[in-house]
């Protein structure tokens, strides 16, 4: 323990021996360092190196197909694309049946004309009466329906239509009548003689009545000869 005691003693002593004559040669103590300088500026690009050479040819390595992904949704539906071509001509089709003969009297229908031939005036809101057939000679089976004392009865369901012509003088108002109700009415006025016309389509079931009657204004002319009075209806189309 003591040998190394000494030792250790034996070296301090050299070293402050040492720092010693270090000192004494040197002129003075030593300065506190200075401020670093700025940066200077960036050097000048420094000139093109040759050209590399070529590496080596590699092909790209294809890697495996993936599986198909999920599908996705519908898109927009696209703008309407031009009207094509005509396309060629069908086939002809096969002939149809051959039809049945026209036979009048197997149809359903139903008419009427008439004239007035009567020197009475027609009273007020009273069918006026048409007495005379204007096709009188016709066959039996195309007949038209008769009236009573000028009003038609409905036979045939249906689809109708009617016309009058009446002849007056100065003033006459006329109403077409089915049933009770009055489903058209007219007045013509004229210094002298007129006639008046009018017409419509009415909805009928069988056993309606239709009629033209007078109203208001009644200066029908009564003339027997006069043929200007007429009452015409027929049958368009059944409905039953």
């Amino acid at each position: 323990m003591a040998a190394q005691w000494l030792s250790c003693s034996t070296a301090v002593f050299l070293l402050l021996v040492h720092m010693d004559s270090v000192v004494t040669q040197s002129c003075g103590a030593p300065g506190i360092p200075g401020i670093p300088g700025t940066h200077g500026p960036n050097g000048k690009d420094g000139l093109k190196g040759e050209k590399g050479d070529p590496g080596e040819a590699v092909q790209p390595v294809k890697g495996q197909k993936g599986t198909p992904g999920p599908r996705g949704p519908p898109g927009r539906p696209g703008l309407k694309g031009d009207v094509g071509l005509p396309g060629p001509a069908g086939y002809a089709g096969r002939p149809g049946e051959k039809g049945r003969p026209f036979n009048p009297s197997n149809q359903q229908k139903s008419f009427f004309s008439y004239k007035r031939m009567i020197s009475q005036a027609p009273e007020l809101d009273t069918a006026m009466n048409f007495n005379r057939q204007i096709l009188p000679d016709l066959d039996q089976q195309l007949q038209g329906d008769a009236l009573t004392n000028g009003t038609f009865t409905c036979l045939v369901k249906g689809i109708y239509f009617f016309s009058y012509h009446v002849s007056a003088r100065s003033k006459v108002c006329l109403k077409l009548v089915k049933g009770s109700d009055s489903h058209m009415e007219l007045c013509d006025a004229f210094e002298g003689f007129l006639v008046t016309s009018g017409s419509a389509v009415l909805s009928l079931e069988a056993g309606d009545t239709v009629s033209v009657q007078a109203t208001k204004y009644n200066n029908i002319v009564t003339s027997q000869s006069s043929t200007s009075h007429t009452f015409t209806g027929f049958l368009i189309f059944p409905t039953a």
